[in-house]
Parts: structure tokens; C-alpha cells; sequence
């Protein structure tokens, strides 16, 4: 099974940015496509980003679409969430998982793994 580990969340302003780290124990992680997703106060979990195993395909939501960026590295066990030009509403908190199925590319995620999560304030 895989282990994953968030980081990299923290205070920000509204207009400024932060990259989010998802480490990943398991030799089997760079077969997983991997997700972002968050929960607000309040609001219903969010399926904000998702990335396939070679990073050869990509979803967003709309509400971060042009404004956040997934990446991988496989040699890294790494997943990456870099978020730019954020705003109020995208604070949360902030969790990566491994995807099941192809579902995602339409952005119903199914998950499987997934970790404790990292904290995103923005600030207005």
C-alpha cells in the first residue's frame, strides 16, 4: 500500500503562491495516477487536480484552472501542486491520493490511498 505525505502549505496572501509536496513511500507510486483535492469549512470535498502515472494527461477544476499547476516525479515519489495567483476561497485543507480508474480525467475521482492532509490559509 502506498504512504503518502503532505507538505508545503502555510499563510499566504490573496495574489501570492505556494507549492505543495506529496511524498510517497512504495515502489509501486509511479503506477498510480495521483490527485489533489481539498475541504473547506463547511463545503464538500473538491477534486482539484489529478495527474496519470507518466504525467502524460492532466485534469483541473475549473475553480483552479490557469492557476494551478500538477507535476511529477517519479524518481522522486513526488507529486507536486504548485498554486499561483490564489485567492481566499482556495483556503483549505489540502490532500493528495492516489486515483482508481479512469474517472478522474472527468474529474469524478474515485480515490485509494490518500494522506493527513496540509493547511492552505489565504489571506484577503
Amino acid at each position: 500500500q502506498v504512504q503518502l505525505v503532505e507538505s508545503g502549505g502555510g499563510l499566504v496572501q490573496a495574489g501570492g503562491s505556494l507549492s505543495l509536496s506529496c511524498a510517497a513511500s512504495g515502489r509501486t507510486f509511479r503506477s498510480y495516477a495521483v490527485g489533489w483535492f481539498r475541504r473547506a469549512p463547511g463545503k464538500e470535498r473538491e477534486f482539484v487536480a489529478g495527474i496519470s502515472w507518466s504525467g502524460g494527461r492532466t485534469y483541473y477544476a475549473d475553480s483552479v484552472k490557469g492557476r494551478f499547476t500538477i507535476s511529477r516525479d517519479n524518481a522522486k515519489n513526488t507529486v507536486y501542486l504548485q498554486m499561483n495567483s490564489l485567492k481566499f476561497e482556495d483556503t483549505a485543507v489540502y490532500y493528495c491520493a492516489t486515483l482508481v480508474g479512469t474517472t478522474w480525467y472527468a474529474g469524478k475521482a474515485d480515490f485509494g490511498s490518500w494522506g493527513q492532509g496540509t493547511q492552505v490559509t489565504v489571506s484577503s
